[in-house]
Parts: C-alpha cells; structure tokens; sequence
C-alpha cells in the first residue's frame, strides 16, 4: 500500500502504529503491520442504505479502487434507485441489508449516508445482522445503525469511509485507504494523533458514537446504546457551534455524557458564522463542554466528514490515552 503523502499536512498529525504501543512518537508517516493480523476479507458489497446516490460514476470510481487494494467489489441491484430523496423506497433498502446478509462478501459498506436509516430502524432484523458475521462500515446517517445494532445485540461495527466520498473522488486519500485496509485485517493496533490541548486520561470502554446529530436523535429510544465507562467520539458537518453546543447539552441532560469515561472530539466542518457570533466558535463550545463534565476531553481524532478518517471500531473494547499533545488509541491488544 502506499505510504502517507509527505506534502499533506494533515497526514502530518495521525500515525497508525502496528506493533509500537508508546506514545511521544513522530507525527508523520505511517507504520505498517508485521504480520499476524486476521485472514485478508474477501470483498466488500455496497448498499446504499440512506439518501440516493447522485453520481453513479464515482460508485464506479471507488469499486475499481477498492479492487486496486485487494478487495473483489459486489452492487447490490437497488443500490442505486431513486425514491424522492432516497436510494430507493424503505421497502427496497430494508431488502437490501437482507440481501446483504446472505452474500458472500465480509464487508458490507454504504455507498453514501444522507437520510433514512432512521426509518428503518424498528424494521431491520438486528439479531440475524448481528448473527451474520458481516462487519458493517459507513459513516454520518450511518451512525444510526452503528448504534441501533449495538443497543439491540451488542455486536460490533465500523465507523469508517463509506464508498463515494473516500473511494469514489477525484482522488483517493492514500492514509484513509490505509487504515481502512489494516483495521479490515486487524493489523490496524494503536492509532495516534495530535491533540495539544487533550486533557490527561488512560482509561479503557466500549468505543462508541458517531455523528453527533444522529447520536442525539438517538436519545430516548431503544436504539441508544446505555453505555457506561465508554469512550464516546463525535463529529459532524454542517452545524453551527450553537448547534453543537445545543446536541452537547441534550447528551448532558440526558445523564450520557458523565457516564464515559473519554469524550473525544473528531472534526466539525462546514459551517458558517454570522456577525453576531462575537468570537464564539467551536474552541468556545469545548470550553464550555470542559467547564460542565468532568470528563476528560480529547480533541483531533481523525474523523469526520473529511478526507483523511479513521476506521473505527463501534462496540469494542479500547484503551485511551494522552502525553505530550499526542493522544493514541489502542485500537488491537496483543501480547509479545
């Protein structure tokens, strides 16, 4: 695989650390696994589980690179329908996550997120999902079924790049192939990133989140996951900080936030301020979030709607921990 580009500067602040669990280590490049990981996944099928997919050439696009990193590709028949605003009716993306149960494919990723997936939530067979074995990935209205499947079974899936927006561009971000590939084989073990002003904590929970907006629209159904001692992460694009703010403050109301034993920061994107912000943006909303949870919190993770993103694992066990600006995420245990 192709190593970070040099010239990136975001490259400059994550690293991907295969068997080196310490921190305080370089920012840029990326280490490679050893060995040892799990068997390399036969193929990735893509739905599209939420909004419709406008460009059906970039569907192209990302399997013809996905098949560049060693992955056989699979569209499932209506994974580009149209129905209004969606890939298709609730009836036909329902059928299609059956479908995707029952192919032969490991990795089921979503061509795109949007909107919808909420509506399918109470129809979706979360145990014959959990039973299947597929390791589910997406990102953003993919959130919902992140959690949905972790409240309902306890089973595990990846919060990571979803087929359009990382594969199917102008061009593919080399880092973000990266990690995708090695958390796929499980060789992906420590991931590090630059957080300078990231509270102190070493702590070990369930890994869990996703978009903020879908976590807090989660909240008071059956689909939130009740986690405790967790390490929450959270993102999103295209709120203002107020906005933010106001879903921080649901998730505190609602007992979430001092339940965990981490919250770390991904990226915020794509919005605008107005004149009567007065110096309010986002590093205002962190502040704010550290003067009322004393939760420590850690900011940077890559993930979001950006191109260089992690490829995390939802529902599992981690460990967390911060020196020297550096925060790492120990994302695969192992024993010398």
């Amino acid at each position: 695989m192709a190593k970070a580009k040099k010239n990136d500067s975001t490259h400059q602040h994550v690293k991907a650390h295969a068997h080196d669990h310490g921190a305080g280590h370089g920012h840029a490049g990326h280490d490679h696994a050893h060995g040892g990981g799990r068997a390399a996944p036969k193929g990735v099928y893509l739905i599209s589980p939420s909004g419709a997919v406008a460009d059906p050439e970039a569907v192209e696009r990302a399997r013809g690179r996905l098949g560049e990193l060693g992955f056989r590709t699979a569209l499932d028949r209506t994974a580009l329908a149209v129905h209004e605003r969606f890939a298709g009716t609730d009836k036909q993306r329902l059928a299609a996550i059956g479908r995707a149960l029952k192919q032969k494919h490991d990795i089921v990723m979503a061509t795109r997120g949007g909107y919808g997936l909420s509506r399918l939530l109470p129809h979706i067979d979360w145990q014959a999902v959990a039973d299947s074995g597929k390791r589910f990935i997406g990102q953003s209205d993919f959130t919902a079924f992140n959690l949905a499947l972790l409240a309902r079974t306890g089973a595990p899936s990846y919060a990571g790049p979803t087929a359009v927006f990382d594969f199917g561009g102008s061009r593919m971000d080399d880092l973000t192939a990266d990690l995708f590939c090695e958390a796929m084989r499980g060789e992906l073990e420590v991931l590090g990133f630059e957080s300078p002003d990231a509270d102190a904590v070493d702590a070990r929970g369930v890994l869990w989140g996703g978009n903020l907006a879908m976590v807090a629209s989660l909240v008071g159904t059956p689909y939130m996951p009740k986690i405790r001692g967790g390490i929450l992460f959270l993102e999103d694009v295209s709120e203002h900080p107020f906005r933010v703010e106001r879903m921080l403050i649901q998730l505190l109301h609602a007992g979430i936030l001092a339940r965990q034993k981490a919250i770390v920061l991904g990226r915020f994107t794509e919005y605008r301020l107005g004149a009567n912000d007065n110096g309010y943006d986002l590093p205002s909303v962190v502040a704010w979030l550290r003067a009322h949870v004393r939760v420590p919190v850690v900011t940077g993770l890559p993930y979001g709607h950006v191109k260089v993103k992690a490829t995390l694992p939802v529902g599992r066990k981690v460990g967390i921990a911060t020196e020297q600006g550096m925060a790492h995420i120990v994302l695969e245990e192992h024993s010398h």
